[in-house]
């Protein structure tokens, strides 16, 4: 199912941002930082650094701040009739430390983890994915039906050479290309992989040989289709660039590729900055009036569904059913607007009829249908909860966007100003163990931790300050936060 699509992008010196709406709701947004170019597709001349056998794996430096991550699944090697195929052998007797091997990237470095590469090389274009150590013709498995599926294969056969070089995937978008449009991009494949061979003898270790298109070009290579009915673009200069692009690589998106000349910001004039931060929020607020909680850690990322509010409805069943069905509308929609991956757990408000759970779990598999990341769709475990996995490529929009809070440390929570004082005194008593030749102690905190020192726990002070006979004297500082303090003595 495809809908009426918009795509509007805003260009800054600092960064390229996307956002895809349809039918005028805004459904992605992609973030691309001049500091921070994404990688996934580069391809890299890179220096083995480690082998771990134990873990069939090595670390690869390829000119990243961190390593790259190689794993043994991830490695081809034997070239048979049928091309190149993965190893079988343990990664200890195809690598060794201080080798050059040619890599691709095929995740971006999340967290704390690396790149994770390939020596399987594929280049994508709009309708193709070239595959130049391959030999078989594949399909996209998003084609599920298998009389379309062998079409499109004989169909590829008929246009490519007898003595053709290299293997290929047949996109979800060529089913309605020509074969004019097919033969371009088979030639476009052609011209790349060569100019790619030519550059990996050229270069040193650690080096670049292919980067990947910009985002905008990404966008309209991979994303813009004959249901995308305007693309926006809010700078001159780039609008030149994808016209020139679209031209000669993407000509349907010619017609709806416009320069927006308004004098208020792009995303500004459609509510797109809004949106953005509705995206980092916590909290999701639902039509009905119920709402979702998403948290999100490192393993996995849990959604909480809510009544809130909502009372409508014949009875307490229903007011239930009503808002999961809407829950699975508004998570599908959230798993791609903040580009959520890896393991996905969905705590529905509890059903008791079996007819319910099976109509909400519907309801989430064809909203998710959407969404151009692979999905795995589980049902309702023993406890009542649906996971969920999302294909990750790339960090999540509050990854991208936000760090931990230098306050609390990620916890999302602080101490509070008891807790602090509490803190103080025990520290207090430690140090006037110590420093026995200290003459007074001085307590520096925030404003509101010296206050309640003052006040609510003055007597607790006092008689602190009676026990280790030395005076203790409070100064509050603007500059320290909730959990900050130090303890000065003279």
């Amino acid at each position: 199912m495809s809908l009426a699509q918009e795509v509007l992008i805003n260009v800054t010196p600092q960064e390229t941002r996307v956002a895809i709406l349809e039918q005028g709701i805004v459904q992605e947004l992609h973030i691309e930082r001049a500091s921070s170019l994404g990688i996934v597709g580069n391809i890299y001349r890179g220096t083995v650094v480690r082998v771990l056998p134990g873990m069939q794996s090595a670390f690869v430096e390829i000119g990243l701040p961190r390593a790259a991550f190689l794993h043994a699944a991830d490695i081809m090697e034997c070239h048979t009739e049928e091309g190149a195929v993965k190893t079988d052998r343990p990664i200890q007797e195809v690598l060794h430390e201080g080798q050059s091997i040619i890599v691709q990237v095929i995740k971006e470095a999340i967290g704390t983890k690396g790149a994770r590469l390939t020596t399987e090389i594929s280049i994508a274009g709009r309708f193709l994915v070239y595959l130049p150590y391959q030999k078989h013709i594949g399909v996209s498995q998003r084609i599920d039906h298998e009389e379309e599926r062998e079409f499109l294969r004989n169909r590829l056969l008929g246009l490519l050479p007898e003595a053709r070089e290299g293997g290929y995937i047949i996109r979800t978008m060529s089913e309605n290309a020509t074969d004019q449009e097919l033969l371009a991009d088979i030639e476009y494949l052609r011209k790349v992989w060569q100019k790619i061979q030519t550059e990996s003898t050229k270069v040193g270790e650690r080096s670049l040989i292919f980067y990947d298109l910009s985002l905008p070009r990404r966008i309209l290579r991979d994303v813009v289709c004959t249901e995308t009915t305007s693309i926006r673009v809010d700078s001159r200069e780039m609008f030149e660039r994808l016209k020139e692009f679209a031209e000669l690589y993407v000509s349907h998106a010619v017609k709806p590729l416009t320069h927006y000349k308004g004098e208020r910001s792009l995303f500004e004039f459609y509510d797109i900055e809004n949106e953005i931060e509705k995206a980092l929020a916590r909290k999701v607020e639902l039509k009905s009036g119920g709402y979702l909680i998403f948290d999100q850690t490192e393993a996995l990322t849990t959604v909480d569904v809510n009544t809130g509010s909502f009372v409508s409805g014949k009875n307490l069943s229903d007011t239930i059913f009503k808002t999961n069905l809407e829950a699975a509308q508004a998570i599908a929609r959230q798993l791609r607007l903040r580009n959520l991956g890896g393991i996905i757990i969905i705590d529905f408000i509890d059903m008791d009829e079996d007819a319910q759970r099976a109509a909400v779990l519907e309801e989430l598999r064809s909203a998710v249908t959407l969404d151009r990341a692979r999905i795995n769709v589980n049902g309702f475990s023993a406890l009542g909860l649906v996971e969920l996995t999302r294909k990750r490529t790339r960090e999540s929009l509050a990854h991208l966007l936000c760090e931990s809070c230098q306050v609390c440390q990620g916890r999302g929570e602080l101490k509070t100003a008891q807790t602090i004082c509490y803190e103080i005194m025990r520290e207090l008593l430690r140090e006037s163990k110590q420093f026995k030749n200290a003459k007074e102690f001085k307590i520096l905190a925030s404003p509101e931790v010296i206050n309640m020192l003052g006040d609510e726990e003055s007597q607790s002070l006092a008689n602190l300050s009676d026990f280790i006979k030395r005076p203790v004297s409070l100064h509050p500082d603007t500059q320290y936060g909730r959990e900050e303090f130090d303890i000065v003595w003279v």
